[in-house]
């Protein structure tokens, strides 16, 4: 086996997070779900983002957000997601490459239909009150297709990271059996994250078949995850259920830290302490880059979490789902 040119290579939603200030007459004004999050069309994506007064765009993508911390941590990574050629592909497209990560899939053509729809993007109105009221497009990124993938590309990566967000919609969802197929063949390992617990019931049957068949080396679930996936109602006997299905299970539990094990040994970390939590969004993402950046060069199962752990507590301590600190620093000062 040749030494793989990249650390990890990751699939997953290519979003645009569009954020912008507004008052509260402007929410009830538009219909909006004050507070929550609502899937939205392509209309109504374009009349939200027509009545956004001036926004900050900020990539993200939970797989994506993933390899923005590894890259900032020094790992070498690559991402596959749809973008459309319009505005927003061109600024997701700009800042994960300025990220350091290579990515090349090309965009989509775009229309006035739904069959060539626009980049994704979060469409996040902010009131006064700080209160963020998301509106989620899930557009181009649910038309990714197979013949997007370079099979060598893939099989150049020492593990390939699957999203569970993508699996929903049908050409992604072939596409990512097509690179488990790639990775497996060249002996490389598959990590996935089950994303949330909704995706799960959807599509548990396929994540429990491809444990059951072997096809995933490190599984990634939080808390809520693990029990809808395995059907058990406490944390410990969902552990049980799948410690000696996959080589390596990862479980967050949010302020109570988080467990992996490796071969029957197992190890856990606190959470590390945060002055103050502003935004849990990509607190899971950011978790998945300390851990996998560390699984990747070596280290202790101890190592990883305590890697993740950290990156997660920085991702948590401001907007956005993106590092803003030094996190090798961090990382290096934590563990020195």
């Amino acid at each position: 086996m040749t030494d793989p040119r990249y650390d990890v290579i990751a699939i997953g939603n290519a979003i645009v997070d569009v954020m912008a200030p507004c008052e509260d007459a402007l929410i009830e004004e538009l219909g909006l779900n004050r507070g929550g999050m609502t899937l939205v069309d392509t209309p109504r994506a374009n009349e939200l983002y027509d009545a956004m007064g001036p926004a900050r765009e900020i990539s993200g993508g939970s797989a994506a957000n993933t390899l923005a911390g590894m890259s900032a941590l020094g790992a070498q990574c690559a991402f596959i997601g749809q973008v459309a050629d319009d505005q927003l592909g061109q600024i997701f497209g700009h800042d994960i490459r300025a990220g350091g990560i290579d990515f090349d899939t090309p965009p989509r053509a775009t229309s006035n239909d739904e069959s060539n729809p626009p980049t994704a993007r979060c469409l996040i109105f902010v009131t006064p009150d700080g209160e963020r009221t998301m509106n989620t497009f899930l557009g181009a990124s649910q038309f990714l297709p197979p013949a997007a993938l370079d099979d060598a590309t893939i099989a150049s990566a020492a593990i390939l990271y699957l999203e569970g967000y993508l699996w929903d919609p049908e050409e992604p969802r072939r596409a990512m059996r097509r690179a488990i197929e790639v990775a497996r063949n060249a002996g490389r390992k598959v990590a996935f994250t089950a994303s949330e617990s909704f995706v799960i019931e959807r599509h548990g049957d396929d994540f429990r078949q491809l444990i059951e068949d072997g096809m995933i080396d490190i599984l990634f679930v939080n808390e809520g995850e693990l029990a809808t996936l395995t059907g058990e109602e406490t944390f410990e006997d969902g552990v049980a259920a799948l410690k000696d299905k996959v080589p390596v299970l990862v479980a967050t539990r949010g302020p109570q830290g988080a467990i992996a094990i490796a071969d029957g040994i197992r190890a856990e970390t606190k959470a590390e302490p945060v002055e103050r939590v502003v935004d849990t969004t990509g607190a899971g993402d950011l978790f998945a880059a300390g851990f996998l950046t560390g699984h990747a060069r070596g280290d202790t199962l101890e190592t990883c979490l305590r890697m993740g752990a950290i990156c997660a507590a920085e991702v948590i301590s401001h907007y956005g789902a993106r590092p803003e600190a030094d996190l090798k620093a961090l990382v290096e000062q934590a563990l020195a």
